[in-house]
């Protein structure tokens, strides 16, 4: 018997986690909604005994690299076990190369290729142990291994595109403080010991300055240590599930923020579910795994629902169209492509849309962004600079009147 970690919803809408031991996750399902449980997140804590786990994780582009690579042995007729022999010994990645010879010498003891990759979690997940094992199946496997590794990295440079327009405000952030701090700390009491000297009436905006100055350099340490209390408090409260359905809300609903972070969302599941479906996976199975790529907690609620509303025999738009965060557009989209029976070319021309959307998006953020965090940063310098040559000003007038 395995074990499962979950998340799930009760009675009332109260929220629910723990674990549950089960043979397999269809298992651990069933005994959750025997509970009155509707499980939103079910994670395997451990594997079968002798399964071996790598010692790290690899980065996208060598995964992707593998992943071409295997595709083209396979397609060129080289048997499996020799593919994987050859690849491990050209890795540049220690991780992957080790994770490879263990795969490898599954393999030559009979065990199927996708459950071999399975034993590798960090390296490869689900969703690429059930596209190899839809290939398997298939019997398909080079083409499903293409598919992957075009997957891997157009799913990265969505995911690049996102990050890169959410660090600049971030970096911006931390120069800005960066630069108070300094000033604080080292030129305002230059400034101070002047106008001390002086022995003028200061004004009033200079005065709250050389007051946050003395108070940074007497408590520093008490300041920065709440700082840092602060960020670990958030960090933590981030990984609970009500800290991400607040913090994914929050951002979710900000102006152009949002609206990147619903195309990113929305491009990731549209690209991960037709994927899967295109390579034979099951939808129910296709769904739960698609739902876990999305990135923001409320949308991967959503798609989770639609999932439980399938189980009950509803077509997949009927559920979505409900949703708060799911477009319009794509519900559509998705109502043709069931009608015509071709549901994962439509979600591939969906994602290729939105996958648009997130250039432009980004774009957007962007040119806007540099103005105003140049503004922001330009506002507080001259704040300082302003609060400090008002004394010496004072002083000039003064000296000019007499």
């Amino acid at each position: 018997m395995a074990k499962f970690v979950f998340e799930a919803k009760g009675p009332g809408g109260r929220d629910f986690k723990g674990e549950i031991e089960a043979a397999n996750e269809a298992e651990a399902r069933v005994k959750l909604r025997a509970q009155r449980l509707m499980p939103l997140r079910l994670i395997a804590k451990s594997k079968a005994p002798g399964a071996k786990k790598s010692g790290g994780s690899v980065n996208y582009k060598d995964l992707q690299i593998f992943t071409r690579q295997l595709a083209t042995l396979l397609s060129s007729g080289v048997p499996i076990l020799q593919s994987m022999e050859t690849l491990a010994d050209g890795s540049r990645s220690p991780g992957l190369t080790n994770a490879l010879r263990d795969i490898a010498d599954e393999v030559s003891r009979g065990k199927r290729f996708g459950e071999a990759l399975s034993g590798h979690p960090r390296i490869f997940d689900r969703f690429y142990v059930n596209m190899v094992m839809a290939g398997e199946e298939s019997g398909n496997i080079d083409q499903i291994l293409g598919r992957l590794a075009q997957y891997i990295e157009k799913n990265a440079k969505v995911k690049a595109k996102i990050k890169g327009a959410m660090v600049y405000p971030i970096a911006i952030m931390c120069v800005a403080a960066l630069v108070v701090a300094g000033l604080l700390i080292f030129v305002i009491p230059k400034f101070k010991e002047m106008f001390a000297a002086s022995g003028n009436e200061l004004p009033a905006m200079t005065k709250l300055v050389v007051s946050m100055s003395e108070g940074l350099v007497k408590w520093w340490y008490v300041i920065f240590g709440i700082i840092g209390g602060s960020i670990y408090a958030f960090m933590a409260f981030a990984k609970t599930p009500a800290g991400k359905d607040m913090i994914d809300g929050v951002l979710i609903d900000v102006p152009l923020i949002g609206n990147l972070i619903q195309k990113g969302g929305v491009a990731r599941f549209t690209r991960t579910l037709s994927t899967l479906l295109g390579s034979g996976v099951g939808i129910m199975e296709a769904l739960d795994i698609s739902a876990k790529v999305v990135g923001n907690h409320l949308m991967e609620k959503a798609i989770l629902r639609a999932k439980e509303a399938i189980s009950e025999g509803k077509s997949l738009t009927v559920p979505l169209a409900k949703e708060k965060y799911i477009p319009h557009m794509v519900t559509q989209m998705i109502g043709v492509g069931e009608q015509t029976g071709a549901l994962d070319t439509m979600l591939a021309k969906v994602a290729d849309f939105y996958e648009d959307e997130v250039d432009v998006a980004v774009a957007a953020l962007t040119s806007m962004m540099e103005p105003i965090m140049m503004v922001f940063l330009g506002g507080i310098v001259a704040f300082f600079v302003i609060a400090m040559y008002l004394p010496i000003f004072n002083m000039a007038s003064a000296a000019g009147g007499g």
